[in-house]
């Protein structure tokens, strides 16, 4: 007899999405359990501070998910509304000035003076690999090398590596001038790393070539139009998705030949543990989450009075100052210290897509790294670091909603101690998160069992690459159970060749 289900992904994340989605369209029959009432976890949307504003939860810019090869091969992208501010990010200054990160490349390096050689050949390489390096990057490690459709020589990628694997230290002094310092310093701090600690340098170049290849787009209505667009695809390839049910132990859980969590190495333990080997247990229970955030929701009257007027051009702003600032505020907090002026990301939905606020209202919100699991305030320090910049700022506030790691974590169990990254992403943690064997990282000590959340390989970040590759293991372990026994699954394929053909077309 047949189990009920083939495979049971528990967690309705855009990677526990995109697993059940990559499973339906190869024809499996899929069940995702989410324990909250809608689908998303950090795609959430939600108009509760004001109403008629809205607020994304937590991921609301998303240039991974726009270069995703996943998500492009099977359509999502298409099934919702991206939107644009005319530049990606700017990064203002005390002396009333900013640095803007533009689409085009030469009006970027025009902004960094002295600096504009030195910049356009850093990224030059990046964007003639074009999205194809993204890809490659999105996948696990053997991926790389071996990736399906990439038309990057081996040599190329090696090359790309070298360049990443360092800190963003050694890139920041490559620069002469203050502006090209601070534009790398906030786009490398996103890496949660100290910027002298190796691979942060990756997440800084990663960002930029993002910026420059496919911008840092938002969605019209919030993030969680995404969550709804890879539900309506699943539910139209056959699998379901049932909310309010938690899942505690595998007792919870229905009969599936295979199961995918898509949760952190914690939960996973909790749930599947008495099913793993005592090594593996070890290995996870040995993972480090990386720092947390401390974030705010405001709603204002007007407009934000940027010092810098141009600040009203991107979605995103950097609030950190100099590099030397910047690179203090994230080694304090790797230190385990919370430090007295912290790097602020900022986000202004509205110069992308404004109907996110009733009209003569805006919407924002801003975090910045805070030690994990920290149960301090970080309010007056968020709020010192935009008046900074954007004087008269409080005097608008009309209402604001704090989030401490903590209550990051009880909304979303996965954020570890307020950790949005799904673990530290050191050199240790990067490869083999959450674990050096079985590989690939996907795997478990158990056959049947798979992570496939973002404490996996290509970790943090709105791309579904987690769970697609996550979910082409767990397809060769069905295959493996129906060999010589049932007939070839049916159904649309997303396997290797599907994102192998978006890899070629471009």
């Amino acid at each position: 007899m047949r189990e009920a289900w083939d495979a049971v992904a528990v967690g309705a994340g855009p990677n526990g999405l995109a697993a059940a989605l990559a499973l339906a369209r190869n024809g499996r029959r899929v069940l995702v359990l989410e324990r909250a009432q809608r689908a998303g976890w950090g795609l959430r949307t939600d108009k509760s501070i004001v109403p008629g504003c809205v607020h994304d939860h937590c991921a609301s810019v998303l240039p991974l998910a726009l270069a995703s090869p996943f998500f492009r091969s099977v359509g999502v992208i298409d099934r919702v509304h991206w939107c644009w501010s005319p530049a990606a990010l700017a990064h203002p200054f005390d002396d009333g000035t900013a640095v803007l990160l533009w689409r085009d490349l030469e009006r970027t390096a025009v902004e960094l003076g002295p600096d504009a050689p030195r910049y356009r050949g850093l990224m030059k390489p990046w964007l003639s690999a074009g999205t194809a390096l993204l890809a490659a990057l999105l996948s696990p490690l053997p991926g790389v090398v071996r990736l399906p459709g990439s038309r990057l020589p081996l040599v190329e990628l090696l090359c790309f590596a070298r360049e990443g694997v360092r800190s963003a230290r050694v890139v920041i002094e490559h620069f002469v001038g203050e502006r090209a310092r601070a534009l790398f310093a906030g786009l490398a701090a996103h890496s949660t790393l100290p910027l002298e600690q190796a691979p942060s340098a990756a997440f800084g170049l990663v960002l930029a070539a993002c910026g420059h290849l496919v911008g840092w787009p938002l969605l019209a209505g919030g993030t969680e139009r995404l969550a709804e667009a890879l539900v309506g695809e699943i539910e139209q390839h056959g699998g379901t998705v049932r909310y309010g049910v938690p899942v505690e132990r595998l007792d919870d859980l229905p009969p599936a030949r295979a199961l995918l969590l898509d949760s952190s190495p914690r939960i996973a333990l909790r749930i599947a543990g008495a099913r793993f080997t005592p090594a593996y247990r070890w290995q996870l229970a040995r993972f480090r989450p990386g720092p947390g955030v401390f974030k705010i929701d405001w709603v204002i009257r007007g407009t934000v009075p940027w010092r810098a007027p141009e600040c009203a051009l991107a979605a995103t702003v950097h609030l950190g100052g100099s590099w030397e600032e910047i690179a203090a505020a994230e080694r304090a907090v790797s230190q385990g210290r919370m430090p007295e002026r912290p790097f602020v990301i900022l986000v202004q939905p509205g110069q992308a897509d404004p109907g996110r606020a009733i009209p003569d209202y805006a919407v924002m919100w801003a975090y910045c790294h805070v030690p994990s699991g920290w149960d301090g305030d970080a309010t007056e320090a968020i709020e010192q670091q935009v008046e900074r910049f954007a004087p008269g700022f409080r005097e608008r506030i009309v209402a604001r909603r704090a989030w401490k790691p903590g209550d990051l974590e009880r909304a979303n169990p996965n954020l570890v101690g307020g950790d949005l990254s799904g673990g530290w992403p050191t050199l240790d943690q990067l490869f083999t998160r959450p674990a050096f064997w079985p590989w690939p990282p996907y795997r478990t000590s158990d056959p049947a069992v798979f992570l496939c959340s973002a404490a996996t390989p290509p970790g943090g970040g709105v791309h579904g690459m987690c769970g697609y590759w996550a979910a082409r293991w767990a397809e060769r372990w069905l295959d493996r159970l129906d060999r010589g026994r049932l007939s070839p699954a049916s159904g649309k394929s997303v396997s290797k060749a599907a994102v192998s053909a978006e890899l070629t077309a471009r």
